[in-house]
């Protein structure tokens, strides 16, 4: 018999976001680890009827949703679904991840059918209404998002999260340090292809050969900073007109950087490629010279990793990030990448033309890089870390620790 765990998320495959790709990793090293893990989506995974599908090679149960759901109707269809799931699969415990709308209801749906639940924190909520404008830093819904996160921090058997931001702010909000884990963001090292010559096609067709290119492949939020980047490439491009901004994705702020472009006269210089399957961004990422990630001094970057960096390292990308605190717990700096001053345009042209001018330097830089995702930051390091946590969680409610898991 083995360990069974069903995992309440906010998205997953098909839908392409760092949180599901992150949910993928984690599913297919606990699968590698001899445990059966089950997979339910809410409401916000999207309208449909159908209870299940497919995607990635992964069965994922979904939550009905109705059009026009408020909150309270999410969590109680959430709910509602769950405890269905449950009493059919009979998983050992529920692993409930951001946002905050998942844990209450697997919190309620536990403590009823006496089962331990595991929080998985990968941002607060109250970041993440101030990320997305619904709410402001101290207002009266924010103090509420707050303390209702921490009501669920509190009530978990234990907590994860991805960074140690993000724990020390769980440990403030008067949570004991032996409930809470770390659970590193990684990659899968063997994804990525290392020193891999950029594709020479891909390169004439987008009107780079020849070029020296700086870039970004991801979602452009505010906080992303990439209205900083082009302000930069700006600067830059005068002495270096060979320069040009390759710029992978999509978002948000995307007809607002286009408009910068425009306001620049940068309209020759500047490349978007709109979003690409998430299968072909490797090709794209080979022919960037130097990545930037110019994020903002906000508290979501001060306390949160991202994913970005490390897969740059994977594949021995030089890169400048700015020295938010997620930036600083992730990258060493001179030695895997570079750190400038956060919001400080004049900086970051110092830190691309520092990082140009020194690329004799650069092959020992990814090797250290990649030397560091491989000793620290893959998937089946992290993962293994769960087996402590579901542990603990499963011995506060005295139960039975199933023979393969405890081999």
């Amino acid at each position: 018999m083995s360990l069974r765990v069903l995992h309440v998320l906010d998205h997953s495959l098909p839908l392409h976001s760092g949180y599901s790709f992150r949910t993928a990793s984690i599913l297919r090293e606990q699968r590698a680890l001899g445990w059966t893990t089950l997979h339910m989506t809410t409401p916000k995974q999207g309208h449909g009827p159908a209870l299940a599908e497919e995607a990635g090679g992964w069965r994922f149960h979904r939550t009905p949703s109705e059009p026009g759901t408020g909150l309270i109707r999410q969590m109680q269809l959430t709910a509602k679904r769950l405890r269905e799931l449950v009493l059919a699969e009979k998983p050992d415990l529920i692993h409930a991840h951001s946002p905050l709308l998942n844990a209450l209801p697997s919190l309620w749906v536990g403590r009823r059918l006496r089962l331990p639940v595991v929080y998985e924190m990968r941002a607060s909520w109250e970041d993440a209404a101030v990320d997305h404008g619904t709410t402001t830093e101290g207002s009266l819904r924010y103090r509420v998002s707050r303390a209702l996160e921490s009501f669920a921090l509190a009530r978990a058997d234990q907590v994860t999260t991805i960074c140690e931001g993000l724990r020390q702010d769980i440990a403030i909000r008067g949570i004991p340090n032996e409930r809470i884990t770390v659970i590193p963001n990684a990659v899968d090292a063997e994804a990525f292809q290392f020193g891999v010559p950029p594709d020479a096609a891909l390169r004439e067709r987008l009107g780079l050969s020849g070029a020296t290119v700086l870039g970004f492949a991801g979602s452009f939020y505010g906080y992303e900073g990439l209205h900083l980047l082009l302000e930069a490439a700006a600067r830059l491009m005068p002495s270096m007109p060979q320069l040009r901004l390759l710029l992978v994705g999509g978002g948000p702020q995307e007809e607002a950087l286009k408009a910068q472009v425009q306001a620049l006269g940068l309209q020759q210089q500047v490349i978007f490629t709109g979003r690409v399957p998430h299968a072909e961004v490797q090709r794209y990422y080979e022919l960037i010279d130097i990545l930037a990630y110019p994020r903002l001094p906000i508290r979501l970057t001060e306390l949160v990793t991202p994913l970005k960096p490390l897969e740059a390292m994977a594949q021995g990308r030089m890169f400048v990030a700015s020295d938010v605190g997620g930036h600083r717990e992730l990258v060493r700096h001179g030695e895997t990448g570079h750190l400038f001053k956060a919001g400080d345009v004049g900086a970051l042209v110092a830190a691309i033309s520092a990082l140009l001018a020194e690329r004799e330097r650069w092959p020992q830089i990814a090797a250290q890089a990649r030397r560091f995702v491989e000793q620290e930051r893959t998937w089946a390091r992290s993962v293994a870390r769960y087996q402590e946590v579901y542990r603990r969680a499963l011995q506060r409610h005295g139960r039975t620790i199933p023979q393969s898991f405890e081999a």
